[in-house]
């Protein structure tokens, strides 16, 4: 099932009207809160554990839809947590977070059965696109292909196929440029602050200039908005934000 929440984005819900549910599994508590303040954000419901062993019980109890799952925990390594949540939930959808130098990791967590797998330091937009995708993909919860079709005036931006146009026309966007986009359309009309999109479009331990924000809203305005009726927006000392072109500036 699904609807539109006030922001515009589409929200995933379970078939009976509930909040989609997400297990994540990770014994980093700064990262863990992180993350699941993004996803709740999403509207979703949210539990969190720091060991293999607790992922185990929460699973049974809380019967998530989608489970983040870090492949080094204190008691067990994800493949082990991946075999046991499996026993419990056979079709629900894993996805591994993987360290950086970890290559053998990212190979056996999807040679095991993983679904997905992001690299630490991800950025957490990327995780719930990925989340988003992988709930329609494998159908924890029902969808429509649509869903992955974002629509702000004439700009369109395809979440799986990774395509932009405006117009009609396609627009080369890089990996950065797509998921500034991407966020900025997932909340069209409303103002977003240089912090709000650094937290969710670059890596979560980033720690970055708020002028590397600047630099990329100039990259797509020259990409999306030049020679057309501007969407992309300044609020000065506010932020950015995104609205259909016809719309008053």
């Amino acid at each position: 099932m699904t609807t539109t929440s006030p922001q515009g984005r589409t929200e995933l819900l379970r078939p009976d009207g509930s909040p989609v549910r997400v297990l994540v599994v990770d014994d980093e508590v700064s990262l863990t809160e992180l993350l699941s303040m993004a996803l709740r954000y999403e509207g979703w419901e949210i539990r969190s554990a720091g060991s293999g062993a607790e992922a185990v019980r929460a699973a049974r109890s809380f019967r998530p839809d989608v489970v983040v799952l870090d492949m080094m925990l204190p008691d067990m390594d994800g493949l082990s947590v991946l075999g046991r949540l499996r026993r419990e939930l056979p079709g629900v959808p894993v996805l591994f977070l993987t360290a950086k130098d970890a290559a053998e990791d990212r190979v056996a967590g999807l040679t095991a059965g993983g679904d997905d797998q992001v690299t630490k330091p991800f950025g957490l937009e990327d995780v719930v696109a990925r989340l988003r995708g992988l709930i329609r993909r494998t159908g924890a919860v029902p969808g429509r292909r649509s869903d992955s079709v974002l629509t702000v005036g004439d700009l369109t931006l395809d979440e799986d196929s990774r395509e932009v146009t405006r117009g009609g026309e396609s627009i080369h966007l890089t990996a950065t440029e797509f998921e500034l986009l991407r966020y900025l359309m997932r909340n069209p009309r409303r103002v977003l602050s240089k912090a709000q999109i650094l937290d969710r479009v670059w890596s979560y331990d980033f720690g970055g200039q708020a002028n590397v924000v600047e630099l990329y809203i100039s990259y797509l305005r020259r990409k999306i908005d030049a020679g057309r009726e501007p969407m992309i927006h300044t609020r000065r000392g506010a932020g950015y934000l995104i609205k259909p072109a016809t719309a008053a500036a």
